[in-house]
């Protein structure tokens, strides 16, 4: 699987966020770039599923990686746990070399080029997940952090 950063549709994501809490927003006000999503790390069941990325954080120094979440180095992470599915054309890849803004396309390119690196773990991790919280439901420390999938498909199916 080729893994991108893609940016979601932020009406589908205020939308989608309604059905689940564990959902990030594109952006928050003070934020100049809007929330990237790195795709596509699984597809099951005709869905298409999005993780976001997040900006990396000092907690996450001290943090370890877990099935659900992965460290880009110190550049940002993954919350596997929040992935989400998104039909088709609601999600675009970003054009790293078209931004203009250059300590930002720098990050994106070293966040890329550590995603591809860890390729197989993400994708990995993206399926251990996913089928943990559908065996599971809300049993288990990890499927009580993680988006009812479930919930989240049948919404996705629905939105218009």
């Amino acid at each position: 699987m080729n893994l991108q950063i893609y940016e979601i549709d932020l009406h589908y994501i205020d939308y989608l966020s309604q059905y689940d809490r564990h959902l990030f927003h594109n952006a928050e006000k003070r934020q100049q770039n809007s929330r990237k999503y790195i795709g596509i790390v699984l597809e099951v069941n005709n869905f298409k599923y999005f993780v976001p990325l997040s900006s990396f954080k000092q907690k996450h120094k001290a943090m370890k990686e877990t099935t659900d979440f992965i460290k880009i180095k110190d550049y940002a992470v993954l919350n596997i746990n929040n992935m989400l599915p998104v039909p088709n054309g609601l999600f675009e890849r970003v054009n790293i070399g078209a931004i203009k803004d250059l300590k930002y396309k720098a990050l994106l390119q070293a966040e890329y080029r550590e995603i591809k690196r860890r390729r197989n773990l993400i994708v990995k991790n993206a399926k251990i997940v996913y089928s943990h919280k559908i065996k599971n439901e809300n049993k288990t420390p990890l499927s009580k952090r993680t988006n009812d999938f479930i919930e989240l498909e049948k919404a996705c199916k629905n939105y218009s």
